[in-house]
C-alpha cells in the first residue's frame, strides 16, 4: 500500500489547479526507507502524466568558451582555482557556434543552449553569440538558450532581440549552503541575474546539483527559491566529482537518493519541465530510464561542458523505447 501522505500530498496537486505544497509539507515527503522512495517515484510520475503527458523534449550543450573562470566553485573543473586537465580556448566565433548548433539539430535535439565559461561575457562576446542566435534562428526550430554566466538586463535585451528565447543561470544549491560551494559572488547575484532575464522577456532557466553535502532541508530550501523565482525550466545536475577540484574527492550519491530528489522537484514543481542533467550516467547507472517515472520531462543529451556524455543515439533509442512523444516549443 502507497505511503498515505505521499499518496494523499499527489492528490491534490493533481486534482488543484492552484494547490502548492509548503516547506513542511515538502519535508514531510522525504523518504527514510527504500519502500517510501519507490511510494515517491510513483506518485511524482502520476504527476509528471498529468501535467506534461508523455512528452519529452532533449537538450544539447556547447561548452562554448573553456577555462580560466575567475570563480572558485567548489565542482567546477574550469575554475582556475583548481588544478584540472581541460581544454581553455576563447569564445567560439559565429561560424563555429552556428555549425554547432546545426549539427545537434540534425541530432534530434530541440534546445540548443551555448555555455560559457567565466563570471560574465564582455560586450564584443555577447554580439557573437547574437549574431550566431540570428542565423540558427532562420535555419532551425530549435529553441535557442544561453548560459553566459552573470547578466544584465540590457545584455538580456539584446539576446532576446538576437533570438535567444531562454537564458539558463543556475543558482547550483540553497542560499543557505551557497557559501560551502561558492566565495567569489553572492548567491543574491544569481538571483539579479534570473531577474534581468526574466525582465527582459527571456525565459529561465535554472536549477543545481545535488550531491554536494547539502542536507534535505537545504534541497527544498532550493527548491523554494526556484518557485519563488518563477523559473520555466528546472535542470537538475548530480556531482560528478572530478579530480583536481574540491569535491573531488566526495563520493557519488546513492541512485535511488538521486531519483528521490527528482520526484521531490516534482511534486514541489508540477508545472514546470524538469530536466536530467550532468552526472547522470555516473550517479544513477543502470537506472537512467527511472528518471522519467521518478517525473522528469527532459534530457540533456550529448557531452556536457568539461565530461563525457551517453552515445545521442542510445538516449534517443531510450525515449522512444519508454514511449515518449517529442516535445516541441511553437516559436513565435
Amino acid at each position: 500500500m502507497l505511503n498515505a501522505t505521499i499518496m494523499n500530498t499527489a492528490a491534490k496537486i493533481t486534482t488543484s489547479d492552484n494547490w502548492c505544497i509548503s516547506r513542511e509539507q515538502s519535508l514531510a515527503l522525504v523518504p527514510n526507507r527504500p519502500e517510501e522512495i519507490m511510494d515517491l517515484l510513483s506518485c511524482a510520475n502520476k504527476i509528471r502524466q498529468r501535467f506534461k503527458q508523455q512528452q519529452m523534449f532533449k537538450c544539447g550543450i556547447v561548452n562554448a568558451k573553456s577555462g580560466l573562470c575567475a570563480e572558485d566553485c567548489a565542482f567546477c573543473a574550469q575554475s582556475v582555482h583548481h588544478q584540472c586537465r581541460i581544454e581553455v580556448y576563447p569564445l567560439w566565433d559565429s561560424t563555429e557556434l552556428i555549425e554547432a548548433g546545426l549539427r545537434l539539430a540534425t541530432a534530434g535535439v530541440n534546445h540548443y543552449s551555448i555555455v560559457t565559461s567565466g563570471t560574465a561575457l564582455n560586450a564584443d562576446e555577447i554580439d557573437t553569440v547574437c549574431r550566431a542566435a540570428e542565423t540558427l534562428r532562420k535555419k532551425t526550430d530549435m529553441k535557442l538558450c544561453a548560459s553566459l554566466g552573470l547578466l544584465t538586463e540590457a545584455a538580456a535585451r539584446k539576446l532576446r532581440a538576437a533570438g535567444i528565447m531562454r537564458y539558463h543561470h543556475n543558482i547550483e544549491t540553497a542560499r543557505s549552503h551557497f557559501d560551502q560551494i561558492c566565495t567569489t559572488h553572492h548567491f543574491a547575484e544569481d538571483l539579479d541575474t534570473l531577474q534581468a532575464a526574466k525582465a527582459a522577456g527571456l525565459e529561465i532557466c535554472s536549477g543545481g546539483i545535488f550531491g554536494m553535502g547539502e542536507s534535505w532541508e537545504q534541497r527544498v530550501e532550493m527548491a523554494m527559491i526556484l518557485r519563488e523565482m518563477d523559473v520555466d525550466t528546472i535542470p537538475i545536475n548530480f556531482l560528478n566529482p572530478i579530480e583536481g577540484t574540491r569535491l573531488g574527492g566526495r563520493k557519488t550519491m546513492p541512485p535511488l537518493e538521486a531519483l528521490a530528489c527528482i520526484a521531490l522537484f516534482r511534486f514541489i514543481h508540477p508545472r514546470r519541465d524538469i530536466t536530467i542533467c550532468g552526472g547522470r550516467e555516473i550517479t544513477l547507472k543502470d537506472l537512467q530510464s527511472w528518471v522519467f517515472f521518478a517525473g522528469a520531462n527532459g534530457l540533456m543529451i550529448g557531452n556536457y561542458l568539461t565530461t563525457k556524455g551517453r552515445s545521442i543515439p542510445v538516449d534517443l533509442e531510450m525515449i522512444a523505447d519508454l514511449g515518449y512523444s517529442d516535445a516541441r516549443d511553437v516559436l513565435p
